[in-house]
C-alpha cells in the first residue's frame, strides 16, 4: 500500500546616518532590542514540563511552546496534520514509514538537520522516554541523506500524528543535554538560561524560516493568579497565560490590552477509582455522574470560559461530544439511584449511609490548574444536594497520594486529543496498565477495541471505534468529564504574532512581535 500525502525620505536618511554610526549590522529594520516578558502558570514542575528536554516526561511542551524546538509535523489551527520539518511522508505498507527532511534546516548551533541527526534523536527518545515506545513501537529507523524510514513492531496507524506530540521535537543529540536541561533544537529561539521557574531565550537568527521579530523573550512561571494578573497590570509582563478567569474582565473591555482565544481538547476529567470499595458501587458512580452540575460549573465558576463536556473530545471532533450519550444532570434522579441500592440518611445529618459506611467520597486534585480547585467546589455543593459528602485535597503533591492509593476520585486537565487521533487517550487511560488509568478501569469490550484501533488505519473505521470506546466509558460511569477549556492569552496592545492554538503547543514563535 502506497500512499503520498504533501502533506518618509527625511527619517530615512536619519535611519541610514544612525545606522552607518553604529556599525549596525542587524537585519531588523527596528534596531532598539526588543524584549518580550511572558508570564505563564503552565510551566514547572508541578506541570511536570520544567526544563526544556523533549525526552523527559512532558519537557517537550515547553520545548515546542516557547520556540527552542520542532517536530516533523504539526497541526493547523483546523487541527488537521501539516509538514514541519519533513517535507512530505509515505506510508509504504502497514509498519513502514518513510518520511522526507527538508534540505534546509539546520540546528541552532550550526549543524545540518539530517537523516541520521533525526535517526539519533528518535532513537534516543524511545529509549529513554516514558510515553514515546508505547505509541510509535518502532522497530527500527534507517537513514539515507535527508530521509528516514521507521519500520513498527506492531501496525501503528497513528505514527505521524504521534510524531506531531512535543516529545518528537528533533534535537541535536550531538550537543546533548545540559546540566540545567537545556537543549539545542531547530526553532527560532535558543535557550540561554533554563530553571524549573524561567527561561530566558534569543532570538536565533540563523532560523531556517526566517528571522524572529524579537530579540529576546524571558518567560515566567507565576503560579499565583493574583500575581500573575498583578504583573500584567504593572507592566512586568507584556503577556499572560492562565489569568484568574474573574480577572480576565479585567482586561477585557481595556483597550490596552488585547486577548487571543480557542477552544481546546483540554479536558478537566475526574478518574473514579475502581480500587476504592465505594466507587466499586456502580450506584454511587451513576449516582456521582448524575450530581455533576457541567452547566452551572462552565456558566458559573468558569465564567463561560469552556464548554459543558460530554466525553473527553470536543464537539468538533468527529467522534467527539455530539456523538456519545450521557446521563443527564438530576440530583432527584440520583437520590433515587441511591435509595434503590440501600444507600439511605437514617441519622439526618444529609449525609447517607449504608451498612454503617458514610457516603463520603475523597475528592484529590491540584491547584496549579486553576478550573481543578474550582470543580471540586462545584461537586461539593451538588453532591451534598444528593446527600453525598466530597471531601477535597487540593494539592500539587497530589503524586504522593496517587502512590498511597488514598483518593477515591483523581481530577486532572489532559490534552485529550493533542494529535487530532482518539488512540492516544486510550492507550493512555483506559487499558489495562496505561499510565493515567488513575481509575484502574477495566473493560474486555474496550480492551478488544482499543485492539482494533491500534490496527485501524481507515480513518471512518477509526471514528466508530472511537465512539463505541467512549460510550462504554460514560456507560460504566469509569470517568465524569465536566468540561473542556477555552484559552486565552492576555496581551499588551502591540504584541503581534502570539496567538492561542488548539493544540495548546505552539506559543512563541518567529512572527511574534511587539511594537
Amino acid at each position: 500500500m502506497k500512499q503520498y500525502r504533501k502533506i518618509g525620505g527625511m527619517l530615512l536618511a536619519v535611519a541610514l546616518v544612525v545606522s552607518s554610526m553604529t556599525g549596525c549590522t542587524n537585519t531588523k529594520a527596528d534596531t532598539t532590542e526588543k524584549v518580550f516578558n511572558y508570564g505563564t502558570m503552565a510551566y514547572g514542575v508541578a506541570m511536570g514540563n520544567a526544563g526544556l528536554n523533549p525526552h523527559e516526561g512532558y519537557s517537550g511542551w515547553s520545548t515546542v511552546r516557547y520556540g527552542v524546538g520542532e517536530t516533523l509535523f504539526k497541526f493547523n489551527a483546523s487541527m488537521e496534520l501539516e509538514p514541519w520539518l519533513a517535507k512530505d511522508y509515505q506510508q509504504v505498507n502497514e509498519y513502514t514509514v518513510k518520511i522526507n527532511l527538508r534540505d534546509d534546516v539546520f540546528f541552532s548551533n550550526g549543524n545540518k538537520m539530517t537523516g541520521e541527526a533525526v535517526k539519533v534523536c528518535l532513537e534516543n527518545l524511545v529509549t529513554v522516554h516514558d510515553r514515546a515506545p508505547k505509541d510509535l513501537q518502532i522497530k527500527s529507523i534507517a537513514a539515507e541523506g535527508q530521509s528516514v524510514t521507521i519500520v513498527s513492531e506492531n501496525k501503528v496507524p497513528g505514527l505521524v500524528n504521534y510524531l506531531a506530540d512535543p516529545y518528537g521535537a528533533i534535537i541535536d543529540m550531538e550537543a546533548g543535554v545540559s546540566e540545567d536541561k537545556n537543549v539545542v533544537g531547530t526553532g527560532p529561539y535558543v535557550a540561554v538560561k533554563v530553571s524549573d521557574t524561567e527561561i530566558h531565550l534569543e532570538a536565533n537568527n540563523k532560523y531556517w524560516n526566517g528571522v524572529p521579530k524579537v530579540d529576546k523573550v524571558n518567560i515566567k512561571s507565576i503560579s499565583d493568579g493574583d500575581t500573575l494578573t498583578m504583573a500584567l497590570q504593572s507592566g512586568e509582563i507584556d503577556a499572560a497565560q492562565g489569568l484568574p478567569y474573574a480577572s480576565l474582565k479585567l482586561f477585557q473591555n481595556d483597550d490596552r490590552y488585547t486577548i487571543s482565544s480557542t477552544e481546546t481538547s483540554r479536558v478537566y476529567q475526574a478518574a473514579l477509582n475502581y480500587h476504592s470499595k465505594m466507587i466499586q458501587d456502580s450506584a454511587v458512580r451513576k449516582a456521582m455522574a448524575m450530581c455533576t452540575d457541567k452547566e452551572g460549573f462552565t456558566a458559573v465558576l468558569l465564567q463561560g470560559n469552556g464548554s459543558p463536556a460530554v466525553g473527553p473530545f470536543p464537539d468538533n471532533f468527529k467522534f467527539g461530544g455530539n456523538a456519545v450519550k450521557e446521563v443527564p444532570y438530576d440530583i432527584e434522579g440520583a437520590k433515587e439511584v441511591l435509595e434503590s441500592a440501600g444507600w439511605v440518611d437514617t441519622d439526618g445529618d444529609g449525609i447517607r449511609e449504608k451498612n454503617g459506611q458514610k457516603l463520603s467520597i475523597d475528592w484529590l486534585t491540584y491547584t496549579s490548574r486553576q478550573e481543578l480547585p474550582l470543580l471540586a467546589e462545584s461537586v461539593q455543593a451538588s453532591y451534598k444536594k444528593a446527600g453525598i459528602e466530597v471531601k477535597v485535597n487540593a494539592t500539587d503533591s497530589y503524586k504522593d497520594f496517587l502512590k498511597a492509593g488514598k483518593y477515591d476520585v483523581f481530577a486532572n486537565a489532559f490534552v485529550a486529543a493533542p494529535t487530532g487521533d482518539p488512540q492516544y487517550y486510550f492507550t493512555t487511560h483506559l487499558v489495562d496498565g496505561s499510565d493515567y488509568n488513575r481509575g484502574y478501569y477495566h473493560n474486555d469490550k474496550v480492551e478488544k477495541w482499543v485492539e482494533e484501533l491500534r490496527n485501524e488505519f481507515d480513518l471512518n473505521k477509526r471514528s466508530n471505534l472511537a465512539v463505541k470506546i467512549v460510550q462504554q466509558v460514560l456507560d460504566d460511569n469509569a470517568y465524569i468529564y465536566a468540561s473542556h477549556l477555552k484559552m486565552s492569552f492576555v496581551m499588551k496592545k502591540g504584541i503581534t504574532g502570539f496567538t492561542a492554538h488548539p493544540s495548546d503547543y505552539y506559543e512563541i514563535t518567529a512572527d511574534l512581535d511587539k511594537n
